[in-house]
């Protein structure tokens, strides 16, 4: 069950961040980012790399990564026939043609509004069929003669970079916001612990007697979103579909009756895991579902036992979801030290492991 936090305000989850410690490009080396460790029960941290994590976890743990695939979901584009710019931020498919989707300029794109993305044999055309608020809108997308659709997405989309990062994407960003784990395409962001993780990372962790499985979560714009009230409790998570294979399943659960340890990769994962304990009464089912669980203070982590995760925005529900696992001042403790001792934040920085 999920308890709920004494009155909380956002403001308690806020922090100073210089905006030079955003980082605007990954690590020159995927494991080669810093790595700080929260021990929980010392309540003490230590500084190191990524490729210490082996060290730092135990022969037993399980390492569970979330290998969602983000697609090029930012499509650039023309009104027509006025022929004025159009952003289209693909959030998910809802069927065969039909999207939900952020438009800018949301306030010119009604019902029937049509746009055209790309040319020749990679075009998308677009009509609007009904609005939401914030720019929100249903949208059909529809390419000639029959192509499919996801393959001119992937020709002429844009990797869907954070808003924080204050750059165009580049050719690079095409496999770098990307996990090595990437299988399943659905999200519209990368599950960010996941990029610190190589090849050789992977088999120094098999070599220490850590074991691995993989689940899906399909990361939504809802992990971009800032909690807009003043009480913690009164926010309210976007849905995002998760699915967990039998082989995982067994895997995860296996490990929880063995009593051994349970080590989500990222947030998502730790939605994953704990959404698919909460249908399980405790137990891991295999299968797919929706989630909008909101983890805050109070939370009762039914699976997960350890968390590698990147440093999150202030006043985010990923930064409460963290305070939850670890305790709100100890968290706070920490960013204040990797602040301190200038490490790098967000999507492409650097890396802590909670245990």
């Amino acid at each position: 069950m999920t308890g709920r936090g004494p009155g909380l305000s956002v403001s308690q989850f806020d922090y100073d961040l210089p905006p030079d410690l955003i980082a605007q490009e990954p690590a020159a080396v995927r494991d080669g980012a810093r790595l700080l460790h929260l021990d929980r029960a010392a309540g003490v941290c230590s500084h190191g790399h990524v490729t210490d994590l082996p060290g730092l976890l135990r022969p037993g743990d399980l390492l569970v990564v979330n290998d969602t695939k983000v697609f090029p979901a930012r499509l650039l584009g023309r009104r027509e026939p006025s022929g004025g710019r159009v952003e289209c931020f693909l959030l998910a498919r809802l069927d065969e043609q039909r999207w939900d989707a952020l438009l800018h300029p949301g306030q010119k794109l009604k019902e029937g509004s049509r746009a055209v993305f790309g040319d020749g044999d990679h075009t998308l055309h677009m009509e609007v069929l009904k609005r939401g608020s914030w720019g929100r809108r249903t949208v059909t997308l529809t390419a000639p003669q029959g192509a499919d659709v996801d393959a001119v997405i992937d020709a002429i989309g844009h990797t869907p970079l954070p808003p924080y990062i204050k750059r165009a994407p580049d050719v690079a960003d095409r496999s770098r916001y990307q996990t090595i784990f990437a299988r399943a395409r659905g999200s519209v962001a990368a599950p960010t612990a996941g990029l610190h993780f190589t090849q050789s990372l992977e088999r120094a962790l098999a070599s220490r007697g850590v074991d691995r499985t993989e689940v899906t979560l399909h990361v939504g714009y809802g992990t971009f979103q800032p909690i807009r009230s003043d009480d913690v409790e009164s926010h309210v998570v976007g849905t995002e579909h998760f699915e967990i294979s039998t082989q995982a399943a067994d895997a995860i659960n296996a490990a929880l009756d063995q009593g051994r340890r349970i080590v989500a990769v990222g947030t998502t994962t730790t939605r994953a895991l704990e959404s698919a304990a909460r249908i399980g009464d405790g137990r891991v089912p295999a299968g797919g579902a929706e989630t909008t669980l909101y983890i805050r203070p109070g939370h009762n982590f039914r699976v997960v036992g350890g968390l590698v995760t990147n440093f999150h925005l202030p006043r985010s529900s990923l930064l409460v979801l963290v305070s939850a696992f670890a305790g709100r001042e100890a968290v706070l403790v920490a960013y204040g030290e990797a602040v301190k001792r200038r490490y790098r934040f967000y999507s492409y920085g650097d890396a802590m492991l909670i245990t």
